[in-house]
């Protein structure tokens, strides 16, 4: 009689494993996914999204490919609006920035980031005060003292696009230290170190990655990072000063944060199984060592989240790019 029981009690045992893993059975994609960057090539976020597909491709994470797609036009509009209207499309991922604050507060277009499905906050991009190294600058306090003095508006401040990142934190610092400057855009990052370099601009708000190499070979300085805390990398990059060296501004008196996004989102009315699927996919991109490699070189800030947290900072930052852009008057009128 007790082997029949048993017998019994393990096929209940294995029908109920087996209904469980049936209940588990996880969505994958089935064709290729698209993945949009809503930016030019050579950017920040194409050199992420290209750098994901490189390591999705190395390490077999995906049965289908992952294939970047650059969808720039009207300030990214053009990629948000692609996912937007691609709605219950699991094979449309799109990585964002700052833009997807920024490009429909200032340019009205019909689109908010809760037309989207938020799947992860991958890391966050780090904005470094620069000058240029031949100038009496060795700390905050000295470049702000230097910025006071002189009349309003002649200290020109460059950076990438208008009224955008650059130019808002340029707007905060204004409003810190109760000054103004003369915003010069350029087209890209390397391009503002460049014009730092020969000085055609007195400061920048360049990411690391952007003015690292100004950095290294002496014709840059750094004075803070505009994070709450310094940045984690502690391998030497000039004079023996590493990442981790550079104070925060707000601890030397220029009281002014400001972190970019890098994060995924999908396309609306994605499934749970479908955005786990992605989720997971991601925590296994971030455990390979050239995306460890990816974060040191950048210098980005490591910030994990998923889920009700990743929604909650989203929401918490729009409410903060709209404050900013509101009082530099980068709204668009309605």
């Amino acid at each position: 009689m007790k082997p029949f029981v048993v017998n019994v009690a393990l096929a209940a045992i294995a029908m109920s494993c087996a209904s469980s893993t049936a209940s588990r059975a996880v969505w994958e994609p089935v064709r290729p996914v698209e993945f949009i960057v809503p930016a030019g090539t050579g950017g920040g976020a194409d050199q992420m999204a290209r750098t994901i597909q490189g390591i999705v491709t190395k390490h077999n994470l995906m049965k289908q490919p992952l294939v970047v797609i650059n969808k720039a036009g009207g300030a990214g509009g053009e990629g948000f609006l692609d996912v937007k209207t691609s709605s219950g499309n699991p094979h449309k991922i799109i990585i964002t920035l700052s833009n997807l604050f920024t490009t429909p507060l200032a340019t009205g277009i019909p689109f908010n980031w809760k037309d989207l499905t938020p799947v992860a906050m991958l890391a966050l991009d780090e904005f470094v005060l620069w000058v240029n190294a031949e100038k009496p600058y060795s700390s905050v306090k000295d470049y702000i003292d230097a910025v006071k003095k002189a009349p309003s508006g002649s200290f020109k401040m460059g950076g990438t696009g208008s009224k955008q990142e650059d130019q808002i934190i340029t707007v905060g610092i204004e409003k810190a230290i109760d000054t103004k400057f003369t915003y010069i855009p350029y087209k890209g990052g390397g391009e503002v170190a460049v014009q730092l370099v020969g000085n055609h601009v007195d400061s920048t708000v360049n990411n690391p990655i952007e003015a690292v190499a100004q950095w290294r070979g002496g014709k840059l300085r750094p004075l803070c990072v505009f994070d709450a805390q310094p940045m984690a990398y502690d391998e030497p990059i000039a004079d023996g000063k590493a990442w981790k060296d550079i104070p925060t501004c707000k601890s030397q008196g220029l009281a002014m944060e400001y972190l970019m996004l890098r994060g995924i989102f999908m396309s609306p009315k994605a499934t749970k199984d479908q955005i786990e699927y992605y989720v997971e996919l991601f925590k296994k991109v971030r455990a390979t060592p050239e995306w460890q490699e990816f974060m040191k070189n950048g210098a980005f800030n490591t910030t994990f989240l998923t889920g009700a947290d990743y929604a909650r900072w989203v929401e918490a930052e729009e409410k903060r790019h709209e404050g900013l852009m509101k009082e530099a008057g980068f709204l668009a009128s309605h």
